[in-house]
C-alpha cells in the first residue's frame, strides 16, 4: 500500500504535541498495510505506529478498539499498547483524517505459518478469549461465549522465530460464540489448495489453544459445523473456487478425522 494522505510539517508537529512527544526525530511511510495510511513515528520516548484512517472509522469503535487492547497489554498479550493524547483521547483529527497511536511491535507476518508458529496462535487466540470472555451463567450445552477478535489473518499477527510477537487490528472485535473464531483460524491458517485443512497445522494450532484453554464437549462437537461454515464464507468471498461446496466439505471432513483422531 502506498501512503495515501500525506503528513505536512504542521501536521507531524501537532501530532507530535497533542500525545506529548518531547522529540520526534523522523517520520517513516508505512508501505504495508490495508486500507489505511500509516506512519512510523521515532521519538525520544519510543517507536509509534500512527494511522490515518481514511475511511470507515468511527471515534467509538476505536475506543473500543483501545479499550480492548488495553486490557490485552496489560495482561501479557503480545499486542500493541494504545497510546492516548495528553487529554486522555483515543483519537483526534489532523490532516483531515481521524487518527490513532499504537506503540511499535516487533516481528513480521507470514503466509506459510510453521507447525511452530501454529501452536504459537493457538496459545495466544486461547488467552486473548480467556482474558476477555464474559462471565455469565449458561446451560451445560450452550457454547461458551466472549468478546473475540474478529481477523486473526495472516495481515494482523506478527512472529519472531516461532513466536507470536503481535497482534494487532482490533476494530473488528466483537462478542461471539468463541468456536466460531477458532474455525475461523483453523480455515484461514491452514488450508490447503483443495480446501482441506492440513492436519499438522490444525493439530498445532488446536494443540496450542487447548494447552491454555480447554475445549468444552459441545464446542468439539460443534467446531466442524462452524469450519464448513468459514470455508464456505472464505471461498465464496474470495471467489477463487469454482466448486465451493466440495471445498467447504473437504475443510468439515478433514476436521472431523482430526477430531476423531
Amino acid at each position: 500500500m502506498a501512503v495515501f494522505t500525506a503528513l505536512s510539517d504542521t501536521d507531524r508537529d501537532f501530532i507530535a504535541s497533542a500525545y506529548g512527544m518531547a522529540s520526534l526525530s523522523s517520520v517513516v511511510g508505512i508501505a504495508d498495510g490495508d486500507r489505511e495510511t500509516t506512519y512510523l513515528f521515532r521519538t525520544r520516548e519510543g517507536e509509534f505506529i500512527v494511522t490515518l484512517f481514511e475511511n470507515g472509522a468511527e471515534p467509538l469503535d476505536l475506543e473500543r478498539a483501545f479499550a480492548t487492547m488495553g486490557i490485552l497489554h496489560d495482561n501479557g498479550i503480545p499486542c500493541p499498547k494504545p497510546i492516548r493524547t495528553k487529554n486522555g483521547l483515543a483519537t483526534l483529527q489532523a490532516a483531515g483524517r481521524l487518527v490513532a497511536i499504537v506503540s511499535f511491535v516487533s516481528g513480521s507476518s507470514t503466509t506459510d505459518p510453521t507447525l511452530a508458529r501454529c501452536e504459537s496462535l493457538g496459545r495466544v487466540m486461547a488467552r486473548i478469549h480467556t482474558i476477555l470472555q464474559r462471565s455469565q451463567k449458561t446451560q451445560q450445552a450452550t457454547l461458551p461465549t466472549g468478546a473475540v477478535h474478529g481477523a486473526l489473518n495472516y495481515q494482523n499477527v506478527f512472529f519472531l522465530g516461532g513466536e507470536v510477537s503481535g497482534v494487532i487490528n482490533f476494530r473488528l472485535r466483537h462478542d461471539d460464540v468463541l468456536v466460531s473464531e477458532i474455525a475461523d483460524v483453523l480455515v484461514g491458517w491452514t488450508s490447503r489448495a483443495n480446501g482441506e485443512l492440513d492436519p499438522s497445522k490444525t493439530g498445532a494450532i488446536l494443540s496450542g489453544y487447548q494447552s491454555i484453554r480447554k475445549l468444552a464437549d459441545s464446542e468439539t462437537a460443534a467446531l466442524p459445523g462452524f469450519v464448513l461454515a468459514s470455508a464456505a464464507k472464505r471461498y465464496a468471498n474470495g471467489g477463487a473456487k469454482t466448486n465451493l461446496p466440495d471445498a467447504a466439505l473437504l475443510a468439515y471432513g478433514s476436521l472431523r478425522l482430526e477430531i476423531m483422531a
